[in-house]
């Protein structure tokens, strides 16, 4: 996982363009000063998700649990259980009562919408750093 000095991959998915911008500009592309700058990769289809997270090098997936036909909080539990070292993820939710779905998913970490800039770079930024300090995975 890279530096400070370094750039990050974040996913976000959402079939939603308008969803997909409004997570881009919330986050921003520096959450925070001790994190490296982003690089945006956006899938607007299950299709793309599912070839984007195959190959690797996503360091952070954001996923739309509203989406349509693939809801993110679906993905979310699949990739937890199929890739070996699977990115922190964390699940765009827009009713609060449906956090303990995304807990069944085992995503790291939800948002809400509407989406909060400070919250949204915050929880950003501390996925980015808990995978920087994390041993990894050896295959």
């Amino acid at each position: 996982m890279p530096g400070a000095s370094e750039r990050v991959t974040v996913l976000v998915y959402s079939n939603d363009a308008q969803v997909r911008a409004q997570v881009r500009t919330a986050v921003g592309r520096r959450p925070a000063p001790d994190v490296g700058r982003i690089d945006w990769v956006e899938c607007a289809t299950h299709a793309d998700i599912l070839r984007e997270m195959d190959q690797g090098g996503i360091d952070l997936a954001i996923l739309d649990g509203e989406a349509q036909p693939t809801g993110g909080i679906g993905l979310a539990r699949q990739f937890k259980n199929e890739l070996i070292d699977c990115p922190p993820l964390v699940v765009l939710i827009a009713r609060r009562q449906d956090a303990w779905l995304a807990k069944w998913s085992l995503a790291d970490d939800v948002m809400h919408t509407p989406i909060d800039p400070v919250a949204a770079a915050a929880v950003v930024a501390h996925h980015l750093r808990v995978r920087d300090n994390s041993i990894p995975v050896v295959r």
